[in-house]
């Protein structure tokens, strides 16, 4: 008999990518043991809000394209070993000024990689779409493939199935330390000693407390969702797709949307509201001091600044708010490698701000890696650039 501190591998973090992996893992056959410090889904990380955009075409880079579209496979099948809803499929728009840099590379990626999509001039935007009061000189992209992913949904789906399978989930723990030489690792949490081969790290917004030697490449950003209240035009907020919508803002290393907001249909109901957001990197923040995250003026501000004047149908106070933890890297790079030191330990951070929509993906990739050596989709656009930077 196993004993229940033993495993082939640990997955540290149970959320996107974590869920992912140990599902994979203990489809394998493979004794696996979970641990996150909360118990998933949960709403202190990165992976709650009921809504993930997915898309096709990724303006980040091409190297997604195999993930993102592997996932929509795995969100399907996931649906029908669960009977959960995780997918839905109902279309995202891309807008932008016509020299827009984000929206001319999510059309050459959709060229290149032969996804079904419509440009879109302006007056056929506003025609089709009229929430949206957009400037003469405003263009979109529109993929039917699009649309969004329930995240609390496929994380309880994948540690459902993880667990028919066999895996070990201990959720509740927090992981202290851990070691590794060559064959074997060591996991100490705050109730037990845990043994494995192999550990694959997930942990989200708490990577660098994990491996502090990483601290130059990650920077926590908090992010604020809001759902605002309906003014006008429910059925067609409804069925409206999801967007992004860029704009010109400011650009550092780790900023991932510039400027501009994003946002959901109204799913619901007349007086659920619809989820909008913009992105934030004026300041980093503690993931363990989320009482620190300012929601105050932040309804407040997005409204002035973008939807008052080019989303007039909601109202201008939020119906609820709610953080949510981005961990960004330069260039909004994932890293999917192994330690630099540590041939057995993998780190999986995959993040950014679009991470969520290849989850399924990198979770099956990673668990091919491990138990057979190599992945079907390619990883190494995601592997270390050298060691670790300085910090």
């Amino acid at each position: 008999m196993s004993r229940p501190d033993r495993a082939d591998v640990i997955v540290v973090g149970l959320g996107a990518m974590g869920s992912a992996v140990t599902y994979q893992l203990a489809q394998r056959g493979l004794r696996v043991i979970g641990v996150d410090r909360f118990r998933p889904p949960h709403d202190r990380g990165s992976t709650h809000g009921e809504t993930r955009i997915t898309r096709l075409a990724v303006g980040e880079g091409a190297e997604h394209v195999p993930l993102v579209r592997r996932s929509h496979e795995l969100w399907s099948e996931l649906e029908a070993a669960t009977g959960s809803s995780v997918l839905e499929q109902i279309g995202g728009l891309v807008i932008g000024r016509r020299d827009d840099g984000f929206l001319e590379q999510t059309r050459a990626v959709a060229r290149l990689h032969g996804i079904p999509h419509r440009n879109l001039s302006h007056a056929q935007l506003t025609d089709e779409f009229p929430m949206f009061n957009a400037p003469a000189d405003t263009e979109a992209y529109l993929e039917p493939e699009a649309g969004f992913v329930r995240p609390e949904a496929a994380i309880t789906a994948q540690l459902t199935l993880a667990r028919r399978a066999g895996a070990v989930l201990r959720t509740g723990e927090s992981v202290l330390s851990w070691a590794a030489s060559p064959g074997a690792v060591t996991v100490t949490t705050d109730s037990a000693t845990l043994e494995a081969r192999e550990l694959v790290l997930c942990a989200g917004a708490w990577i660098t407390q994990l491996v502090p030697e990483s601290a130059g490449l990650f920077a926590i950003y908090p992010q604020i969702l809001h759902w605002f209240g309906i003014r006008h035009g429910y059925e067609a907020l409804r069925k409206m797709p999801i967007f992004i919508w860029e704009m010109v803002g400011e650009r550092d290393a780790f900023t991932h949307l510039s400027g501009g907001f994003y946002g959901f249909p109204a799913i619901d109901g007349p007086n659920g509201g619809l989820k909008l957001a913009t992105e934030r990197y004026d300041a980093t923040v503690d993931p363990d001091r989320r009482a620190d995250i300012d929601l105050a003026d932040s309804a407040h501000a997005l409204h002035e600044r973008y939807l008052a004047r080019y989303f007039p149908w909601v109202v201008a106070e939020p119906l609820r708010v709610t953080p949510c933890l981005y961990t960004c890297t330069r260039a909004s790079r994932f890293i999917i490698d192994q330690h630099p030191s540590h041939p057995n330990v993998r780190i999986v951070a995959a993040c950014s701000g679009h991470g969520f929509k290849h989850s399924a993906a990198i979770g099956e990739a990673v668990a091919q890696t491990i138990s057979v050596g190599v992945s079907e989709i390619d990883l190494t656009p995601f592997a270390f650039a050298g060691g670790f930077p300085d910090s």
